[in-house]
């Protein structure tokens, strides 16, 4: 097998102080969680930004300092940026406003729309078509995400046309409620539709994450984890990022995986830059 990469998403749209005092909210507290998940083992970086509220956002500028905090701090980590719809207006300005910043080398795509559990995640064809040629205008490597198993198929369709590069990295985001269930039979069904020549990641939400990670991990595939995917583990207790990224590397060490670089993720994911 090759070596497991690991991606922590720290932050995501969702998750509070409230909810979990562990969330890193600010620009300080993200790049500190950032910094210490990657001494661990975790070679890429699923980065969300928050506003002065807190709240969700694209804003280019607050991207920016984040990556160049990063920059200052020397973590070596692949930075990978949300493009995702909760993040404020669902337009290609707005969403797609941060992908040329140099700094980064990954974006992560949606192809399809599905349901949250109380909203909608749009994703319009032109939408994900524009999103994909800024992508690949400013050398980023999409990471492919499949709320469910419409988005591989077109996937694949985009493939076809040229408007997606191959080989594909999926993640494979599992037991969102509204969107498909997080099971191992649902896992080995999706891995199967993947392109020969794709790479994948797991990203179980909540309990799933019990079982989804060893599997993924003894299938050969690749697993995210973070608080925007699980703020308790077990139910009631809190975790950090570090916490759940640790986990990871011991069911890999267990399992007899190795873990992966950030230059040997690249390598692996077949990195534009």
């Amino acid at each position: 097998m090759e070596k497991l990469i690991i991606t922590v998403a720290h932050t995501g749209n969702v998750p509070t102080k409230e909810m979990n005092p562990f969330t890193p909210i600010t620009s300080e507290e993200i790049v500190a969680d950032i910094k210490a998940c990657a001494k661990l083992g975790a070679s890429v970086a699923h980065i969300h930004v928050r506003d002065e509220n807190g709240k969700p956002t694209s804003r280019r500028d607050l991207y920016e300092v984040v990556l160049n905090k990063l920059d200052e701090e020397k973590v070596d980590i692949i930075r990978q940026l949300s493009t995702g719809a909760r993040g404020g207006e669902n337009t290609i300005e707005w969403r797609g406003q941060m992908l040329d910043l140099p700094q980064a080398q990954m974006a992560s795509l949606a192809t399809g729309s599905s349901n949250f559990a109380g909203t909608v995640n749009a994703n319009a064809p032109q939408l994900i078509t524009a999103l994909a040629e800024k992508m690949h205008d400013n050398a980023l490597k999409p990471e492919i995400e499949c709320f469910d198993l419409a988005m591989i198929s077109n996937a694949k369709r985009l493939g076809k046309k040229g408007v997606l590069k191959t080989p594909m990295h999926f993640n494979l985001v599992m037991n969102v409620p509204g969107s498909i269930e997080g099971t191992v039979e649902n896992l080995i069904y999706m891995v199967n539709q993947l392109p020969k020549d794709a790479t994948w990641t797991i990203c179980a939400i909540g309990s799933a994450q019990f079982d989804l990670i060893p599997m993924a991990i003894a299938m050969g595939g690749n697993v995210r984890t973070g608080l925007e995917d699980v703020i308790e583990f077990p139910k009631g207790r809190k975790v950090t990022n570090a916490m759940l990224v640790q986990r990871c590397v011991d069911i890999a060490k267990a399992i007899g995986r190795e873990i992966a670089t950030p230059t040997e993720a690249a390598e692996i994911m077949g990195l534009f830059k």
